[in-house]
């Protein structure tokens, strides 16, 4: 049994999802990805038992056939090959897999295919309408501030709190939160649920940058999204998400606006200067100007600029995280921004000063204890 296709073509697809695959996965049959020959359709599947990928694409073929084929070995194949139509072998019966180019042949011992854990299936217990475009600017406003943290798993996914006529999305690691709020994406009945990380990195980097729509169902346990000829699975978080409502502080009556780019400018050059464990920097605020400070004591190493800005309330001294107003700031496209605070051991609120349509964002971040330098 045998299917003819690009190699150029075949790679591509596989990229899309070889990601799901892990390094060193438990059960050795997840080092393969699952090929499905149906004549001129060719299913290939990657799984890690928590997220499941699969990319369909057209072949030349007249045979039905199937057999798990390892990823990484395929992959390191493919690359080496020029854009050209291969022919691939399948021996159902020895799981012997032959790659035939214009100059050469390569053999590859597969798998059975049986072995390969199937896909679950998602019992729509509800689904949402959204583009691709809506969905990648949800995982980039976010995903940044996911923790990392496996003993608190709710918190190493974005939040999703779907609502009659709007869809928030919040992630925090603890030390900053994000609440980015879509007023385009609606269901008729409310829902919350955690996405993991890993499944929205997957997302982010397959999704086309043309805009499509995504086909997006979710059942208690699991969500499903299909775009293309792309699909995803993945298994939902089991786990309370922390109020994150009540930790956004409503009394701010500090106000800062300042230039969004000549702010993350002057903060990448002060935090070279900062302490390398805890990248604090200090911002002193007055009518006008601007004070970014930085000093690593170890090394006695400083630096200080002035940016203009506008600024209402008293003189104002807190240390940040440099890292992490960075990372935020990055991720903003409003020209200008503004930061309201209160106290120096409060946490601040960063907001764009012009918004996108549909759109809502609000970034906060806790501030860190200045060090005695003057």
């Amino acid at each position: 049994m045998k299917f003819i296709v690009s190699s150029t073509e075949l790679l591509k697809n596989l990229s899309y999802i070889s990601g799901v695959i892990a390094p060193n996965p438990i059960v050795p049959i997840l080092e393969n990805f699952l090929f499905e020959l149906d004549q001129n359709k060719l299913v290939v599947t990657a799984s890690d038992m928590q997220t499941v990928m699969v990319a369909e694409l057209d072949v030349n073929s007249s045979d039905v056939a199937s057999i798990a084929i390892p990823a990484r070995l395929l992959m390191d194949t493919l690359k080496s090959l020029p854009e050209q139509p291969i022919t691939v072998n399948l021996n159902t019966d020895t799981f012997g897999v032959e790659i035939v180019t214009s100059t050469g042949r390569f053999k590859i011992t597969g798998e059975n295919p049986l072995d390969f854990p199937r896909p679950p299936q998602v019992n729509k217990n509800f689904n949402i309408e959204l583009n691709s475009d809506v969905l990648a600017a949800a995982i980039n406003n976010t995903i940044f501030a996911t923790s990392t943290d496996d003993l608190r798993p709710a918190m190493t996914g974005v939040f999703m709190d779907i609502q009659s006529d709007h869809t928030t999305f919040v992630a925090t690691d603890g030390h900053r939160l994000i609440r980015y709020r879509r007023n385009d994406i609606q269901s008729s009945t409310d829902n919350r649920l955690i996405l993991p990380r890993k499944a929205l990195n997957l997302l982010k980097s397959s999704l086309p940058s043309d805009v499509v729509p995504v086909v997006t169902e979710f059942s208690s346990s699991n969500a499903f999204f299909s775009f293309g000829n792309i699909k995803l699975i993945c298994r939902l978080i089991d786990e309370r998400y922390p109020d994150y409502d009540n930790v956004i502080p409503k009394a701010n009556p500090y106000k800062l606006i300042v230039e969004r780019s000549t702010f993350l400018a002057t903060l990448k050059r002060i935090s070279i200067f900062s302490n390398k464990t805890t990248h604090q920097i200090r911002l002193k605020m007055e009518p006008n100007e601007l004070t970014i400070s930085a000093e690593d004591l170890d090394y006695s190493n400083e630096a200080v600029e002035k940016i203009a800005c506008e600024f209402d309330g008293e003189v104002l001294e807190i240390g940040f995280n440099a890292k992490f107003l960075s990372e935020m700031l990055s991720n903003l496209s409003s020209s200008t921004v503004m930061m309201e605070l209160s106290q120096p051991n409060r946490a601040g609120l960063i907001v764009p000063t012009s918004k996108q349509d549909n759109e809502d964002i609000l970034m906060l971040v806790m501030p860190v204890m200045l060090n005695s330098y003057n």
